[in-house]
């Protein structure tokens, strides 16, 4: 054999031998294969050792026909060498199968065990779980005996405990117990459950407080508390509780009433004044806390902390009191000044006088007040009727009153229009509203320009920003008490040429008493008295007015009448005194 032959027998040698051990361990890592592969192994294992056969067999053919040297020798070895090429080309496939083989058992492999750990950790968590239901139903049967954690009864825990366990605590507190009443100023004063002959009763709130729970949600109570209110019957003397209660420091001192927090004007605003507590006692209050510190069996009763006392309503925290405040200063925040013989203002000084509140803290605003204040003020500025004094240009001195000449203030107009400035926060300087205006706010409010008729001298002067511009004497009405001249100031209502001077209706005629044309007619009433030329008047001034006098009028001479006539017009100040 050549050697070329040989390497070739060897490589297939080698190539059989691995495919043989390749499923045979295959084979042993599955356990078994599947009847198909054990076949298929086995063809192949066959083919294998009839390859073997034929290869054992070629060298001796090829020794033989070596030594007989005849032709057929080279054709015998080439054929060889096809086959040795045919078997190598036919190995390499089955090896790529057997790896595929490997590939797919080894999955299958994995698989397998992942199912089984899947199945243990479903027993795992199947047997947890069954465990946690039963200690989780075994703590709730010990609820059903004892009550749930963070379980108060009347404000004492009882977290596990029994009922048997509140009922023996409940008797104990019985035993001894005293309310100690702790009072303004460090003041006490004890009641104790022998003075009273205290007493404890049993009943089924206890045991129906621990029947109502739910024990499955026990867990629960870990994370919130359950407090539960249960009716202590308890038997006392209520006589001697009163007598007790009647007896208390806080009741028989001095009862001083709170003052709560308010608005107060400092002079410039409104601020918020601090409460003050007092010392009364709020004695419904007081009785029921104490009747119920005694049935919770509690040792201390504050009573300023259990708002025993009588509480001011408002204290400096509430928002109630502030809105008042900021309310009133809305109102202070006008300013109203009327320019008078001085100037008069309305401000806060004065608007916090029509300010006040409630006892819910509504803000007043005192519309009545203010009418009030502007009829005091008209009353002060109006000169209308009142007496004023007078100085003759003959320097003497009359004090004359009435008559219809002066200042008025149109009170219920202006009352409104400064209710609505103080409203609105305004800031102003203004005149009243008249009904009617003088010339001047000084003590003559006629000013510098005005008539002056003195009837004890019969005479008369126009004067003209202080000084005489006309005079002359006059006749005026006869003094009998019905014709006499009206007293006053006045002021000419119009001025009329060639008027009729009419008197009274006679009542037996049916006609005016007189009937008297004259050219200048200056009236300063509406009841006809006034200047105008008088040409049947013989003489004026002097006495003749007293046997002569007109019905009121003043009668002047025509000359001057006319001259008058010319120099005034309606509105002119008119001062008659006498």
């Amino acid at each position: 054999m050549s050697k070329e032959n040989r390497y070739d027998a060897d490589i297939h040698q080698e190539n059989t031998d691995e495919t043989g051990a390749d499923v045979k361990e295959e084979t042993a890592r599955t356990g078994a294969g599947t009847q198909e592969n054990v076949g298929t192994e086995g063809s192949a294992g066959h083919s294998d050792q009839k390859s073997d056969s034929l290869t054992d067999k070629r060298p001796e053919e090829s020794k033989t026909g070596r030594s007989e040297d005849t032709e057929d020798g080279p054709k015998e070895d080439a054929k060889a060498q096809s086959a040795d090429v045919r078997k190598k080309k036919k190995g390499a496939p089955m090896k790529g199968r057997s790896r595929k083989r490997r590939r797919r058992g080894k999955r299958n492999r994995q698989n397998r065990q992942k199912k089984k750990i899947g199945k243990k950790a479903w027993i795992i968590t199947g047997c947890i779980i069954g465990g946690l239901a039963v200690v989780y139903l075994g703590v709730a049967a010990f609820f059903l005996s004892h009550f749930l954690i963070n379980t108060t009864i009347n404000g004492k825990d009882f977290s596990g405990k029994t009922a048997e366990d509140v009922e023996e605590y409940l008797k104990e507190q019985v035993k001894g117990y005293q309310l100690t009443l702790v009072e303004q100023g460090g003041v006490t004063d004890v009641i104790t459950g022998s003075e009273i002959s205290l007493e404890y009763k049993e009943n089924s709130d206890v045991e129906d407080a621990l029947e109502e729970q739910n024990q499955l949600l026990w867990i629960a109570a870990f994370f919130s508390r359950s407090s539960t209110d249960i009716t202590i019957e308890v038997e006392y003397d209520e006589a001697a509780l009163e007598e007790k209660i009647q007896s208390v420091q806080a009741v028989t001192a001095e009862q001083v009433e709170p003052v709560s927090a308010h608005p107060e004007f400092d002079g410039n605003s409104y601020v918020v004044a601090p409460e003050v507590y007092g010392t009364a006692v709020d004695m419904e209050v007081f009785v029921s806390k104490i009747r119920e510190h005694i049935t919770a069996f509690r040792p201390q009763l504050d009573m300023a902390a259990e708002g025993c006392y009588v509480m001011p309503a408002y204290t400096s925290a509430s928002p109630e009191v502030q809105e008042a405040c900021d309310t009133m200063n809305q109102y202070m925040a006008a300013s109203i000044t009327y320019p008078m013989t001085e100037d008069v203002v309305v401000d806060k000084s004065l608007i916090s006088t029509w300010l006040s509140y409630d006892e819910n803290m509504q803000v007043t605003f005192d519309e009545t007040a203010v009418r009030e204040w502007m009829r005091e003020f008209g009353s002060k500025y109006d000169t209308v009727g009142k007496t004023r004094s007078v100085t003759s240009p003959t320097g003497e001195t009359a004090e004359v009153s009435g008559g219809t000449y002066g200042w008025s203030v149109d009170e219920d107009t202006e009352t409104k229009n400064l209710i609505e400035s103080i409203k609105n926060g305004e800031v102003a300087e203004r005149e009243p509203v008249y009904n009617q205006t003088a010339a001047s706010h000084s003590a003559q409010d006629w000013g510098t320009t005005y008539i002056e008729v003195d009837i004890s001298d019969q005479h008369m002067w126009y004067i003209v920003d202080g000084s005489v511009a006309m005079e002359s004497d006059v006749v005026t009405g006869l003094p009998d008490g019905d014709r006499d001249t009206p007293t006053g100031v006045y002021s000419i209502l119009y001025t009329e040429r060639d008027s009729t001077l009419k008197g009274e209706i006679d009542p037996a005629t049916g006609r005016p008493s007189y009937e008297t044309p004259v050219d200048f007619w200056m009236p300063f009433t509406w009841q006809g008295h006034g200047f105008h030329d008088a040409t049947w008047q013989s003489s004026f001034g002097g006495s003749r007015f007293r046997t002569n006098g007109s019905h009121g009028c003043v009668n002047m001479p025509y000359d001057k009448a006319s001259q008058l006539f010319e120099m005034i017009s309606s509105g002119t100040p008119v001062i008659v005194h006498g």
